[in-house]
């Protein structure tokens, strides 16, 4: 079965690894101030959120850690790679967010980075971190499905 995909959306990139160390409880979409050498480097593909996570300053949510390659182009109006970058919420969706960070080892973390309409967004999840156990758990789902794959690939 084809899976349906939206036209509008272009992802830049994933951060996969967040779904190994981390459980997801609800999903958020938020769109990010950029400079005009960043919003370049975005459109390229330099992008790197692996080691992302989103505080709380002030009452607005940043996001610290991720790299966005410094645009070769931009000469003297370049911008830092490792800056924080403001993410734009509704005051609404930042008090939820906010209240659900003050609870027990709750954290924000970025799954993805798209173009949405031209616009670039992220989308970040409220996500509690998975013990040892929690992973060595999903690897073992993770193998028993690709050898069940190849099971019923060998008998049809």
């Amino acid at each position: 079965m084809k899976k349906k995909t939206n036209p509008g959306l272009k992802i830049i990139c994933l951060n996969r690894k967040a779904s190994f160390n981390y459980f997801f409880e609800d999903l958020y979409e938020a769109g990010i101030v950029l400079k005009g050498s960043e919003i370049k480097s975005v459109r390229k593909g330099k992008v790197n959120i692996a080691d992302a996570y989103a505080v709380e300053k002030n009452g607005e949510i940043f996001l610290i850690n991720s790299h966005i390659s410094s645009y070769k182009q931009a000469s003297y109006s370049n911008h830092n790679p490792m800056d924080e970058r403001k993410l734009l919420l509704n005051k609404k969706e930042i008090n939820k967010l906010i209240g659900k960070m003050q609870r027990e080892g709750f954290t924000l973390i970025p799954t993805k980075m798209y173009f949405k309409k031209g616009k670039a967004k992220i989308e970040i999840a409220v996500a509690k971190g998975k013990k040892q156990y929690d992973k060595r758990q999903s690897i073992k789902r993770r193998d028993w499905n690709r050898d069940k794959a190849r099971y019923i690939r060998k008998t049809s």
